[in-house]
């Protein structure tokens, strides 16, 4: 059984013949798509009714907007990552999807294989950006925290060197397999890694993580 198959997916875009496609192109690359919508309401129904593991989610829907739309999803299934596909690149969209909950943002122009290994990659909790896009939204995170510094917390959690390590690389937007070859380790060694940073940390995603990474300066 290939990978995909074990990753179920919603797709949410209000152009039948776009939402269609799309939905084909994941089933033959093995993923199963549980649902579809084509509304914030019905995003937010389904999402409860069914529990994807990925939601690919659209931008602009007829009674509201895919951040609202992933606010209603995050709610419902917080286990759920959401994937923003869009025609828009614009800096406000990538932004307000990303604090609204969404673990990446990916433009429509992206080919299917790339659609496919960004599902797959947002499946296993990374985050996923078209090139570009990921050094705006770490760009806007380094001038929040530079704006409002916060102070320290006492007792952080102590992360080993290597943790630290591996988590100045996923703040920089590297996948799991970059990071693995940068430091030469295994993938799963720092599939390892960042999960056990994470329950350190009491995070959620590796959008959270590469927050973390640059308010305490680790970029």
């Amino acid at each position: 059984m290939s990978e995909a198959a074990a990753i179920t997916v919603m797709v949410v875009d209000d152009h039948p013949m776009w939402r269609d496609g799309v939905s084909r192109d994941l089933a033959d690359a093995g993923f199963e798509v549980v649902a579809t919508a084509d509304s914030v309401a019905a995003a937010g129904r389904r999402a409860a009714a069914t529990v994807p593991d990925v939601v690919l989610m659209d931008m602009h829907l007829p009674d509201g907007t895919g951040v609202e739309a992933t606010a209603a999803v995050r709610e419902v299934s917080p286990r759920t990552h959401v994937l923003v596909l869009s025609a828009s690149s614009e800096r406000d969209d990538v932004l307000d999807a990303v604090k609204a909950g969404a673990s990446g943002y990916l433009v429509k122009s992206a080919s299917a294989e790339e659609l496919i290994d960004a599902v797959t990659r947002t499946a296993h909790g990374q985050a996923v950006f078209t090139a570009g896009l990921a050094g705006l939204v770490l760009g806007e995170y380094r001038r929040t925290a530079n704006a409002a510094p916060t102070d320290a917390a006492p007792g952080l959690p102590a992360l080993t060197d290597r943790e630290t390590e591996v988590l100045r690389l996923v703040a920089k937007g590297l996948s799991a397999r970059q990071v693995a070859t940068r430091l030469g380790i295994s993938h799963r060694t720092v599939e390892n890694h960042v999960q056990a940073t994470l329950r350190k940390l009491h995070l959620g995603n590796r959008v959270e993580l590469a927050r973390y990474a640059l308010e305490q300066g680790l970029d």
